[in-house]
């Protein structure tokens, strides 16, 4: 069965405002969970509001019952993962296990030289994504203290608690195409790997790639759960699909790994990624007041996939 989540840049202008009226209404419109970015700012001006994310999941988890939760993902370049580990159990555990722990290397350059924060270039970032990585699942799963010496990271004799009421603490999720550095990742800490902006052809190939890497891990394949995170273009009908489309062609979008279209459509492509291995999909929600649109969607399209 594939569920439907939502996902939305918190970069993109996310306040209390907006956020205390998309939390319940996410959860009352049936979706599986509510996903968001982790970014202090835009890739380019203007700035616009950006809430600071562990304080927006810590009130999500302590107004929501139902739905899974979590950042698409948290970096590593500018969040130690001490914190992370400490903040995300503690998270997890106000909300009875419901938080998911999306982790990444950081990547947007901006925001980074904004804030003083070192991005490094890609081995060196994805070097220190893999001790950040070591350091969090050790501190998670092991009751044991750890040591730690790394390049970018020193730990001595460091241990949580209270532990995590949840065996390991929060599933972590591992985004990321790439086959040399993204995949070998999440086949070895990923609870959950998470495809981005994708086709279901090109899906179908990296989900073989992780499932040999997995078998190679000594894991086994269905341990590791499958999603994707794309962006969402939804219209009523025809004629509001197209003033949302601006003149972009439906065709150029979908081959780009986009889900665009109305109700019918929609669920013909959610279908096809069904089809090759996607358990779960993030959809990108980019207008954040437009919630009667996202009410609208959910009324048409959830219902396709209940109790698939």
């Amino acid at each position: 069965m594939i569920e439907l989540a939502i996902m939305i840049e918190g970069q993109n202008g996310l306040n209390w405002h907006r956020w205390q009226r998309i939390v319940p209404w996410v959860e009352d419109l049936g979706f599986a969970g509510l996903f968001r970015s982790d970014h202090f700012t835009n890739g380019n001006p203007p700035d616009l509001d950006s809430l600071e994310l562990w304080i927006s999941l810590t009130w999500l988890a302590d107004h929501t019952r139902r739905i899974e939760f979590g950042p698409l993902v948290s970096p590593v370049s500018f969040r130690h993962p001490v914190f992370t580990a400490r903040m995300a159990s503690a998270v997890d555990d106000l909300s009875g296990g419901r938080l998911r722990l999306g982790l990444g290397a950081g990547w947007q350059e901006r925001e980074h030289q904004n804030f003083g924060f070192d991005l490094l270039d890609l081995p060196k970032r994805f070097f220190r994504l893999q001790e950040g990585l070591e350091v969090i699942t050790s501190l998670l799963r092991n009751d044991n203290p750890l040591t730690f010496e790394g390049k970018y990271f020193k730990l001595s004799e460091a241990v949580i608690l209270p532990r995590p009421n949840h065996p390991g603490g929060p599933p972590i999720i591992i985004g990321g195409n790439g086959t040399r550095l993204s995949l070998p990742l999440a086949a070895r800490y990923a609870d959950e790997w998470n495809a981005v902006f994708t086709t279901p052809p090109v899906f179908q190939k990296l989900n073989q790639r992780l499932d040999n890497l997995l078998e190679k891990n000594n894991r086994r394949t269905a341990s590791v759960r499958r999603s994707l995170m794309t962006n969402l273009t939804f219209g009523r009908n025809e004629l509001e699909l197209e003033s949302k489309l601006h003149g972009r062609s439906k065709t150029e979008m979908r081959a780009r790994g986009l889900i665009v279209g109305t109700a019918s459509e929609i669920t013909d492509q959610i279908g096809e990624l069904a089809s090759v291995g996607v358990q779960r999909v993030m959809l990108q929600w980019l207008d954040l007041d437009d919630l009667d649109g996202l009410e609208a969607f959910a009324d048409s399209v959830l219902p396709q996939f209940k109790g698939n």
